[in-house]
């Protein structure tokens, strides 16, 4: 009956009326229990046949020409990867100097400054004053970490469009790479990675052995259920691996979005997440949400994405979603 079940709710993903049909046979007596469960499976049999391993972006992750990431545990994040600062204006404040060391340094060594950042609140902490932009804005180039499948300039739901009233606009000379605007999450996938794909090492170079893309500087925020940029807990897509797509669809929601994949995320220099900021309904913020993320032993990337940075990334958060970390983070 386990095994039924799961079936089931794997056609209503799939092929949804043919799975109402079949659970309605299923109750009517026994003999249709035993024609549903054998419908479903050569069903089933046939969808897992139909996958096509070269093409990357038509189907789910659950099979493919490249590897899947370990579903092991991983262990908890250094303590000293971990800033804890008063409150989200002194994050907001040290996001911003990040950025700003992040450029200088890039230009210092070629020239150009490779960002990427994810909507959110990220968004608004980059919106702050930043002294020195004009002397690196010009020589950058940004990229979207995840980004809904709709018109650029959907002030509602466009993470580009966002970026540009909070603070890209402001930001003279910067070469943001952007979506299409349709609502076609693989094709989507696939155009983005080919702008990445045609960018000059220069402008985004690429690392030796796994040749990634490699950001100078990836800016990710944090979900309570773990999601980092479009990455879901419970899904195929975290565990895409380093020779697998650089940017993947996404159809859990309507309308679809694209994300980077992990490994490409964790390709960057410098991988910085940031968390901040308290209401009267979560008076802790992201309290348990870091936890998960940084320390929780039992936390694999399906159950929660986000544990899958604590060997790259560096933490930045204020005292209350530090508040469930204990003293070795803390202190």
């Amino acid at each position: 009956l386990r095994a039924h079940r799961a079936l089931i709710e794997n056609q209503y993903q799939q092929m949804p009326d043919l799975a109402r049909g079949i659970e309605k046979a299923y109750h009517i007596n026994e003999k249709m229990k035993v024609l549903s469960i054998v419908i479903l499976l050569v069903s089933f049999a046939r969808n897992a046949l139909a996958f096509s391993p070269a093409d990357h972006h038509t189907r789910q992750f659950q099979a493919g020409s490249w590897s899947l990431a370990s579903t092991t545990k991983p262990t908890a994040a250094p303590a000293d990867s971990v800033i804890v600062l008063e409150d989200a204006n002194s994050v907001g404040e040290a996001i911003r100097e990040i950025v700003s060391k992040a450029a200088h340094r890039a230009i210092e060594s070629r020239n150009h400054f490779a960002l990427a950042i994810p909507g959110g609140s990220i968004l608004k902490m980059l919106a702050g004053s930043i002294t020195d932009k004009d002397s690196w804005t010009s020589k950058t180039t940004l990229f979207y970490v995840n980004h809904k499948c709709v018109s650029m300039d959907d002030s509602e739901l466009a993470t580009h469009a966002k970026a540009r009233k909070l603070f890209l606009d402001d930001w003279e000379g910067v070469n943001a790479i952007i979506m299409d605007g349709t609502a076609d999450g693989d094709a989507e996938a696939k155009a983005y990675e080919e702008k990445i794909r045609d960018l000059s090492d220069q402008v985004l170079p690429k690392a030796l052995e796994s040749n990634l893309p490699v950001f100078d500087l990836c800016l990710i925020g944090v979900g309570d259920d773990g999601h980092v940029g479009s990455l879901y807990p419970g899904r195929d897509e975290v565990l895409v691996g380093s020779d697998g797509p650089w940017v993947l669809p996404v159809k859990m929601k309507e309308p679809p979005s694209i994300t980077l994949s992990l490994p490409l995320m964790k390709a960057a220099k410098e991988v910085v997440i940031a968390a901040c900021g308290v209401s009267e309904k979560y008076p802790k913020g992201k309290s348990d949400a870091m936890r998960r993320a940084i320390s929780d032993e039992n936390e694999t990337l399906q159950s929660f994405p986000a544990a899958g940075l604590r060997d790259v990334a560096t933490w930045v958060m204020d005292e209350a979603a530090a508040s469930a970390l204990g003293d070795k983070y803390t202190n």
